[in-house]
């Protein structure tokens, strides 16, 4: 990938930040348990569609687990601050993930994924943006073929070398150690808006008493 720009000048124009799950959310491992007794998956008719192995489990006896960082979180509450929609694109198909993409409130959620250049391009036609304003972060070979056409590749910490070799910008955490956060701040940063959002995050939650 041509890096003819520093990675804050291509932070500066995104609009739109699009990020793995598996490695970049989370730590990578997946945890398998028996399911609670009626438990329906949401995720069930999606993960149909897919006869090929490696897009997670849905069953009616197990559940699959993942763990996610409270700082990635707060991230994405960030973005939401500063207007930068966010996205998860993953190959894994997860009740887990769907029920943190709701929480989060996050935009665009795409499971089951083989082919992330194909949605990326779809997200961008859906938000009315060039490349060049969104961000990618990734930590596996799956994600270059966004990573190679996004604004701005971010790849973090524990990514394999081939990943890290292509992004403009590597983040100083892991996946699920709160990699997501470094590239929020990053961006924000490189925008000039870090110290009004987190002004604005914590306006948000501690509100004036009036009188007071």
């Amino acid at each position: 990938m041509p890096k003819t720009q520093p990675a804050k000048v291509r932070a500066k124009k995104i609009k739109l930040l699009l990020f793995d799950v598996d490695g970049v959310l989370t730590d990578g491992k997946v945890y398998i348990f028996p399911a609670p007794a009626g438990f329906q998956a949401s995720t069930e008719d999606p993960a149909a569609k897919h006869n090929a192995g490696g897009f997670g489990v849905v069953s009616q006896s197990l559940i699959e687990s993942k763990g996610f960082h409270a700082h990635d979180g707060t991230a994405i509450s960030f973005a939401r601050i500063a207007g930068i929609q966010t996205g998860l694109i993953t190959k894994r198909i997860s009740e887990t993930v769907a029920l943190r993409a709701r929480d989060l409130k996050i935009k665009h959620v795409f499971q089951g994924i083989q082919d992330k250049g194909s949605v990326f391009q779809e997200i961008l036609r859906q938000e009315g943006l060039d490349a060049n304003q969104a961000a990618f972060v990734g930590d596996d070979v799956m994600d270059l073929p966004v990573m190679r056409n996004c604004g701005l590749a971010i790849a973090v910490a524990n990514a394999r070398a081939e990943v890290k070799a292509e992004a403009h910008y590597v983040t100083p955490h892991a996946g699920g150690e709160g990699a997501l956060r470094d590239a929020i701040e990053y961006i924000l940063k490189a925008q000039g808006r870090w110290k009004q959002v987190l002004n604005d995050y914590i306006s948000e939650r501690s509100p004036k008493k009036s009188g007071a």
